[in-house]
């Protein structure tokens, strides 16, 4: 029997609604005996809770384990996105705007394809990130700047992956 991942989510998902949370992520690595399925959760105020991802864990865990959804061992980690986390779709640009953002797209922009700068938010499809503005104490980056001073504007189906720069 193959692991079917939506199936896995939509567990996932129904669980999570009932502690007003939401699944970012749902992902399953390794093989043999070391093979782990992780799910990301989030709260639109930012606040998951070592207890909400006990709850969510045992849940999860016990649906899986009595529809046998996952053929074999695993182990199963629940956890918030952290500090770092991934920006996974459109409205994560825009309700992250104002932060530090790290970008790897997948084709060069500008001739560039990692930018680090301020997230300005989200128009017409693009993230726009002034590179100029990189958090305390480091240097502007002129890499990869266009010509509107500073501010690179990236396609979103161009981004390989983004994440957020913690700010202590």
């Amino acid at each position: 029997m193959a692991l079917d991942l939506e199936r896995v989510r939509g567990i996932a998902e129904r669980v999570a609604a009932t502690y007003g949370l939401n699944v970012l992520e749902v992902e399953f690595r390794g093989g043999g005996k070391s093979r782990m399925l992780r799910i990301f959760l989030d709260r639109l105020d930012g606040k998951v809770t070592h207890e909400d991802c006990a709850h969510v864990s045992r849940e999860v865990s016990t649906i899986l384990d009595v529809e046998d959804a996952i053929p074999g061992t695993y182990t199963l980690e629940v956890s918030s996105p952290g500090l770092d986390r991934k920006l996974y779709s459109a409205a994560d640009y825009e309700r992250f705007a104002g932060r530090l953002v790290k970008i790897k797209t997948l084709d060069p922009v500008n001739g560039s394809q990692y930018f680090e700068g301020r997230l300005q938010g989200l128009q017409e499809g693009r993230a726009v990130i002034d590179i100029t503005d990189r958090g305390q104490g480091k240097k502007p980056r002129t890499a990869g700047v266009g010509e509107d001073g500073g501010h690179v504007r990236i396609d979103l189906a161009n981004v390989e992956h983004a994440n957020l720069v913690p700010e202590l």
